[in-house]
């Protein structure tokens, strides 16, 4: 298909400039003048035609549009003449190229790979923000599971009961023992969750290793046995 004028595919729908369509129908009147005749037709804004403006190289700014294709193709009736009537076949082979099946193949293909890159942008995002929120994600878990946590000294003061006598305690009913370091570290078949280990580090004095810490389950257990 021979182009007669320019046709902007790039909205949802095929649309023709205007002024490219007063140039092209040869109108003697000026541009303003006709596009506001042709809209006392019924044309209306933002459905027939979108209205845009744009620099001129004199500094100057003028107001032009994009029209639909029916709005061209009656435009094109409404001048009465062998011009009108070439570019109006025109425009309605425009429109059978636009919906040909090929077409609408080639758009429906376009909107799939436009989604799939939106869902690509939106999946490298959330793993962007994922790695960026991970440390503190881990950060709090690891503040909430220390709050959660407790140590001998401080389950015995809950539990008020001295540090020695809880830890003794302890060791005698078999629930820890201590190791070849001298931790204190609990039997894996009295756990059952009473126990968690924890590595620990101690930024004034640079210690670090494993921690036994009693759990939410172990306080309560140990209170009730040492009622």
């Amino acid at each position: 298909m021979t182009e007669l004028i320019k046709i902007n595919y790039d909205n949802e729908r095929p649309t023709v400039l205007a002024r490219d369509l007063h140039e092209a129908l040869e109108v003697k009147s000026k541009y303003a003048d006709w596009f506001k005749n042709m809209c006392g037709y019924g044309f209306i804004e933002n459905i027939d035609y979108l209205a845009f403006s744009k620099n001129l190289e004199n500094g100057g700014r003028t107001i032009d549009h994009q029209i639909t294709i029916p709005m061209a193709k009656e435009i094109c009736m409404l001048q009465r003449n062998e011009k009108g009537k070439m570019f109006r076949q025109y425009f309605i082979q425009v429109e059978e190229y636009w919906n040909s099946p090929d077409m609408v193949m080639k758009r429906a293909l376009k909107m799939a790979d436009d989604e799939l890159r939106k869902l690509k942008l939106e999946n490298s995002r959330l793993v962007v923000d994922k790695a960026i929120m991970q440390p503190k994600v881990d950060y709090f878990d690891e503040l909430v599971d220390r709050n959660l946590l407790t140590s001998f000294r401080e389950t015995a003061k809950q539990l008020k009961i001295g540090e020695k006598a809880f830890i003794r305690f302890l060791l005698e009913n078999k629930y820890i023992y201590r190791d070849k370091r001298g931790r204190l570290m609990p039997y894996a078949t009295k756990n059952n969750g009473l126990f968690e280990l924890k590595e620990s580090f101690n930024e004034k004095s640079n210690w670090k290793g494993t921690q036994t810490l009693i759990t939410p389950k172990g306080r309560e257990t140990f209170r009730l046995l040492l009622k």
